[in-house]
């Protein structure tokens, strides 16, 4: 079993858990069984990965992906990436990722 670990940026800097972190932790994941929820075993996952335009997220998230494919079955990743750091997401980009995919990354890469 490959482990996969969630981590929350605030949980770091020794914040309480948020909403999200609540549910953050190690998570063993057999080969062959990531589905999203409701989904029987061998589902595969839809990845989002969101690159928020600063140096380096682009090779981080590429990293991940890469590793991710060989431990899970990945159907798809969808790319986004932020015209500027300093701005969120648009609308469309943030409907689109959650229309199209299981779950989202996303990376600052400084």
């Amino acid at each position: 079993m490959a482990m996969i670990r969630l981590v929350v940026p605030e949980e770091l800097a020794g914040a309480a858990p948020t909403a999200v972190g609540a549910h953050a932790a190690s998570v063993d994941v057999a080969p062959g069984a990531v589905a999203p929820t409701g989904a029987g075993p061998g589902a595969m996952l839809r990845l989002g990965v969101l690159d928020n335009s600063k140096g380096n997220a682009d090779h981080l998230l590429a990293s991940l992906v890469e590793r991710l494919r060989a431990e899970i079955p990945l159907s798809a990743v969808v790319g986004a990436r932020k015209p500027t750091s300093s701005l969120p997401a648009t609308d469309q980009v943030l409907a689109r990722l959650a229309q199209e995919t299981d779950c989202v990354v996303s990376a600052m890469g400084d």
